[in-house]
């Protein structure tokens, strides 16, 4: 009897899985990163293997009510500049304040600078940024589901941005060690990974990491993406 129920419960807990739906926008205004197509490829092999199934777009005109409302979370992956339009955005805010979720990765952060409300779910709007180089990024956060499988100290490549109009109800889970590489310009605390959990019910999540294409088949990059979207998803 007690194999009967566990299998029962991990069978339910496939189905559910299997009926979340994922949002992928990549729209941009601006800068194109060459890595977009790797993160599509990426985030639809993980929805593949974890059950959630994944639409990808760069057309805003997926931000009405209608459409978004079926959308367990939507993820900006890499877009830049101003994306949506007045109704649009009132759409998605709709979306957010119904309970939706928000996966932000790398130039979400350079996106939408004169929608305020974007600025604050987002967390922290781009400012510039070194070359690409490697630098150590510190577990702040080690418990926490989307980071927990990371090494204390984390030595990757990537474009590290710096940041301005940082949100102070982020919940940072990761930090970056300026010490470690050139042109850091936020100090001490220089956040690269952070969440927070909405009025709503939802969660807000954003990484810094994402800009190179070998970021999407870096395995601990990968698990960082993976655990973030199904952390935003179950929440």
């Amino acid at each position: 009897m007690k194999f009967f129920l566990c299998f029962f419960n991990f069978t339910v807990s496939v189905i559910s899985a299997q009926e979340k739906e994922v949002l992928v926008f990549h729209k941009t205004e601006g800068f194109y990163h060459k890595s977009i197509p790797a993160g599509i490829q990426a985030i639809k092999e993980l929805g593949g293997e974890n059950g959630f199934r994944v639409t990808e777009t760069k057309d805003s005109e997926n931000f009405s009510e209608e459409i978004l409302e079926k959308y367990d979370l939507v993820i900006f992956l890499n877009t830049t500049g101003n994306v949506l339009d007045k109704g649009q955005q009132i759409a998605f805010e709709n979306y957010m304040e119904n309970g939706g979720n928000f996966f932000g990765i790398h130039s979400a952060a350079d996106t939408e600078y004169e929608w305020e409300w974007y600025g604050w779910l987002t967390g922290a709007y781009f400012l510039d940024h070194p070359k690409i180089q490697k630098a150590e990024v510190h577990v702040v956060a080690h418990e926490h589901p989307t980071v927990s499988h990371l090494p204390e100290t984390w030595k990757r490549t990537d474009e590290w941005y710096n940041y301005k109009n940082l949100n102070p109800e982020n919940k940072v889970l990761l930090l970056l060690d300026e010490k470690s590489y050139e042109g850091g310009k936020n100090g001490e605390v220089h956040p690269i990974a952070w969440f927070k959990k909405l009025k709503s019910g939802g969660i807000s999540m954003y990484t810094g990491g994402g800009h190179t294409e070998e970021s999407y088949v870096e395995p601990l990059f990968r698990e960082h993406l993976r655990r973030s979207i199904l952390f935003a998803m179950e929440n």
